[in-house]
């Protein structure tokens, strides 16, 4: 595998193969047959997953480790080529699909070792059908230039240099006589185009192509007939454009077929074709998928390894029916067996997985390669990234810029960092968030980001976005999130918490004052307040407004609040509310009064280690004592559960202590305030997560007890 690329060895790997070597069969990087996993029909495999978790660079490495040795093809469905036609020609005659199929052969086509180049008669007939569907009022020249193009799918590599293209040009002025004299356009066109192909090619295999349409439905037997039919049914638009649209592809397909059936072919070429489709979820991709699983599901025989790169999970209707495999399960077979019945079932889903933190550690220090790394930057990196190949590589990226004057992930992500040479540099959250999300709700999803639910999104949008934002909206991104991969969590509208963070940071330095981001918070705390008549504060709804004043740096209340219900609420309870509303965003540094300023320094440890001690008296008639430890704890978990900075060892002691210090005051509570001092910690300097201490544990004191719920 490519030194560029980690954790993606199950479908790379040559010794034992994964996945694709075994589908193509052929070793990557090598003209080395490996013996296929599913020698009658491969599985069209689909990758999945959010954006940024490395799909497109999967395909470009692959195309680049199989490009010489078989024939190839990538494309990419969000380029603008497959948006729209060009400016000269109708959307009568184009579609997504048919400027897919010419760009997919035209790469096929190219020849590779041991083997030219191969022809494409019936696919170029077809689409030179499609094509003329458009040139009712077009110039020669158009005609000859869209026709010179479709042609050259017929230029074998064994002819004398320049023929073919000599050929073309003459087939193109052919057609061109034809589609401009006064007999019928289209039929005209055609016929000129099928006696052509009959006068340049006299072998039987070119003459059984230029044939083919005669099976074309209701074509009697007549060729010309048959891609007359095809124009038709292309220009009607609807359904019957589809059915065009998949005969066509099966015209690729078995154009591929023939080029590798006879004795001589199968000795000369090794492994299957591959075509490569990225960003599938736009056109043609769901087409060309759709069309290849039904064409293989009434009977096609073909023999083409197809990799399609998806954003989300693929459960959409027409992949509904697919095997579905994380990547580790395909590392050494794929276990797939199709349903006969359904034609989805034929594709093999396979979700990209994240990468691991040893993973993370390789690209940091390849990237940075000899400037020195902060020893826990790697694995606080990956806590922050979740894994996300994106996300490491441009964090990778700034720390090389800007180490050693950035001591934060915080620093990192708002410094410019210069990914090309030829581009000036932007901060690297913009960079990321440029990639991340969808550009045209940016700036909703700015402001959602602070929310939980479908409830407190609406009460922001009501607040801080255009009116014409209402609940509708809401939930429309919320279910455009999810169908990219980025479903919401509980708790939380942006489900990844790396891209929430993101969101976030964007949304405390779009204004110069953080008005935007005082303002979500206040809206949200207002959104929390106990109502008139509710009885009493609901514990679910303090919890999360304690969590937006302690985003605006205010922390009493949440002192407050857990100094006072420590002896009471269940002990998991209590913990999972310490550790939730310590997860409120901290961005700058944070003033006595809590006000943020933009200067270095992070107020929080040098209250968890209790240099604050002596200006914070506790109000009138509390515990003392007890008032301080929570703060110092509230504080020290606040510092340790920022994904953005690097966790102070002296902190984490501290953390243990106040942890310990608790446990002795809880005695009911013991075993699970006890494990929280040893765990919390020990996953803050290994750069994980502070669990939320969910898994039952036989010692867990007043477990059963836990009559808070769960917060």
């Amino acid at each position: 595998m490519h030194r560029g690329l980690h954790g993606r060895g199950a479908l790379f790997d040559t010794d034992p193969a994964g996945l694709v070597p075994r589908l193509v069969g052929l070793r990557p990087n090598q003209h080395r047959a490996h013996p296929f996993e599913h020698p009658k029909e491969p599985p069209l495999v689909v990758l999945t997953g959010a954006r940024g978790l490395g799909k497109s660079a999967v395909l470009g490495e692959l195309r680049d480790a199989y490009q010489g040795h078989t024939p190839v093809a990538l494309i990419d469905c969000a380029e603008p080529q497959f948006a729209a036609p060009p400016a000269d020609r109708p959307e009568e005659s184009w579609s997504p699909v048919t400027q897919g199929l010419l760009v997919v052969a035209e790469q096929l086509a190219e020849p590779v070792t041991g083997a030219g180049r191969i022809t494409f008669p019936r696919l170029m007939s077809g689409l030179v059908a499609v094509a003329a569907g458009g040139w009712g009022d077009a110039d020669s020249e158009r005609i000859r230039r869209e026709v010179e193009r479709i042609l050259l799918l017929n230029e074998g590599g064994s002819w004398v240099s320049g023929f073919a293209g000599r050929w073309a040009g003459k087939v193109a002025a052919k057609v061109v006589a034809a589609a401009t004299g006064t007999g019928p356009l289209v039929s005209g066109a055609i016929e000129a185009t099928l006696e052509s192909v009959a006068e340049g090619f006299t072998s039987r295999r070119h003459q059984k192509a230029s044939v083919w349409y005669r099976t074309y439905p209701n074509a009697g037997g007549n060729a010309q007939r048959g891609l007359i039919l095809l124009s038709g049914h292309f220009r009607a638009d609807g359904t019957s454009r589809e059915h065009a649209e998949r005969h066509l592809v099966r015209a690729l397909l078995t154009d591929l077929t023939e080029a590798y059936t006879g004795v001589l072919p199968r000795m000369r070429r090794l492994g299957r074709p591959l075509v490569l489709v990225d960003n599938a979820q736009s056109a043609p991709g769901p087409e060309l998928i759709e069309a290849v699983l039904r064409d293989r599901a009434d009977g096609g025989t073909d023999q083409v390894a197809f990799v399609a790169a998806r954003r989300g999970d693929g459960r959409r209707a027409a992949l509904r029916g697919a095997v579905r495999r994380e990547l580790p399960e395909v590392a050494r077979r794929s276990d797939w067996t199709p349903d006969p019945a359904v034609p989805s079932s034929r594709a093999l889903l396979v979700a990209l997985t994240p990468l691991t933190p040893d993973d993370t550690l390789h690209i940091v220090g390849a990237v940075c390669d000899e400037i020195p790394v902060p020893p826990q930057l790697p694995h606080a990196t990956h806590r922050l990234t979740g894994g996300n190949p994106l996300g490491i590589g441009v964090l990778a990226e700034s720390a090389a810029q800007h180490l050693p004057a950035a001591d934060s992930l915080g620093e990192l992500l708002t410094a410019d960092v210069r990914l090309h040479e030829d581009r000036d540099g932007v901060p690297a959250y913009r960079e990321l968030l440029d990639r991340l999300v969808p550009a045209d709700r940016l700036d909703e999803l700015t402001v959602l980001a602070a929310a939980h639910d479908h409830d407190s999104a609406c009460a922001l949008a009501a607040a801080l976005l255009p009116d014409d934002f209402g609940p509708a909206d809401v939930r429309a991104l919320q279910t455009r999130l999810a169908e990219e991969g980025l479903p919401g969590a509980p708790g939380q509208f942006v489900g990844d918490p790396f891209v929430r963070t993101l969101l976030l940071l964007r949304l405390h330095l779009r204004d110069a004052d953080h008005s935007g981001w005082r303002r979500a918070h206040e809206t949200l705390i207002a959104h929390y307040a106990p109502g008139e008549g509710d009885g009493g504060d609901d514990p679910e709804r303090a919890r999360y407004r304690l969590y937006h004043e302690l985003a605006l740096g205010s922390p009493d209340s949440a002192v407050a609040h857990l100094r006072d219900t420590f002896a009471t609420a269940g002990t998991r309870t209590w913990l999972r509310t310490l550790r939730f509303v310590a997860s409120a965003p901290y961005f700058h540094a944070h003033d006595a009064q809590g006000r943020d300023f933009t200067g270095r320094g992070d107020r929080r440890a040098a209250v968890a280690l209790g240099r604050t001690d002596a200006g914070q008296p506790a109000p009138e008639g509390a515990d003392a004592v007890l008032d301080l430890r929570v703060r110092r704890l509230l504080h020290a978990v606040w510092q340790l559960a920022d994904p953005l900075v690097l966790p102070d060892p002296k902190v984490c002691d501290r953390l243990r202590f106040e942890l310990e210090q608790l446990s002795n005051l809880r005695p009911a509570g013991n075993a699970l305030l006890w494990r929280a001092s040893r765990d919390w910690p020990a996953a803050a300097l290994a750069g994980r997560p502070l669990d939320a201490l969910d898994a039952p544990d036989e010692e867990d004191g007043d477990d059963s007890d836990d009559g808070g719920g769960e917060a």
